[in-house]
């Protein structure tokens, strides 16, 4: 049987300034990575999305990011490992507060942006991130783009990890996620969409940008929240996959 974890990104509102469809968007997804403050969110919003996610089952994890609110984290920065380190414990540290206070229970990390795919191609950064979450609780799941280096840094630390696969993005030939300035980064739609995230479900393979299949591993499939029609096609995809027999549960929870 087919199976699959569906996330998205969210609690990235903060002050006055409103972003994504969180509310909605619990009900489609099987595990939510809620910002922690740096490059999105505040405490007042991290306790809120944290309190709508265990209401509704919903697993929960922790999106550290560089502090950037300004570029929203998707700007590369030069960071050391240390401070690489120190971001991540401070922040999934903050998120695991907000997640015992409501009664639940943190299940995973994502980082979030730039420091994402900075840790997919530097394995001394990857490492970094990876100690980070170690250190903070070993039985989190580590989510990283599928065949990178932070995958790799997670189960050398003794992590259990979750490939990482996406909806709504294109890829290179070398497995790398097509970067946003690029035009054609973005898959708008989403009848593409499905079709990508049940080739890489059962075929295990993604068409890249350069007309070559790259081989790949789908533990989990992101979809983002900010768009328009976030909901619409977190629905389409979601229901796309339950008529290809494949079968929708958290990666901690299989």
């Amino acid at each position: 049987m087919y199976r699959i974890d569906l996330n998205s990104d969210m609690g990235e509102s903060f002050g006055v300034y409103t972003l994504g469809q969180d509310g909605p968007l619990l009900d489609v997804v099987s595990s939510a990575n809620i910002a922690c403050g740096f490059h999105a969110g505040d405490p007042a919003v991290m306790r809120k999305t944290v309190q709508l996610a265990v209401e509704r089952g919903v697993a929960v994890g922790a999106h550290p990011g560089l502090p950037d609110r300004q570029g929203f984290g998707r700007r590369n920065m030069a960071i050391t490992p240390e401070e690489a380190y120190d971001m991540v414990v401070y922040q999934v540290g903050a998120l695991y507060g907000f997640v015992r206070a409501a009664g639940g229970r943190m299940e995973h990390v994502k980082p979030h942006g730039a420091l994402y795919n900075m840790a997919a191609k530097d394995p001394t950064l990857a490492l970094a991130i990876a100690q980070a979450v170690y250190a903070v609780d070993p039985s989190l799941v580590l989510f990283g783009l599928s065949g990178g280096e932070l995958v790799k840094a997670g189960r050398r630390v003794g992590l259990q990890t979750a490939s990482e696969v996406f909806a709504d993005r294109t890829y290179q030939g070398d497995g790398t996620l097509t970067p946003r300035r690029q035009p054609d980064a973005l898959i708008r739609d989403a009848d593409q969409a499905v079709a990508q995230v049940i080739r890489m479900v059962k075929e295990g393979k993604v068409r890249s940008q350069q007309g070559t299949d790259v081989e790949i591993r789908a533990d989990t499939v992101c979809i983002h929240g900010d768009g328009p029609n976030a909901v619409e096609f977190a629905r389409r995809i979601r229901q796309a996959l339950a008529a290809a027999g494949i079968a929708v549960k958290a990666v901690g929870r299989v």
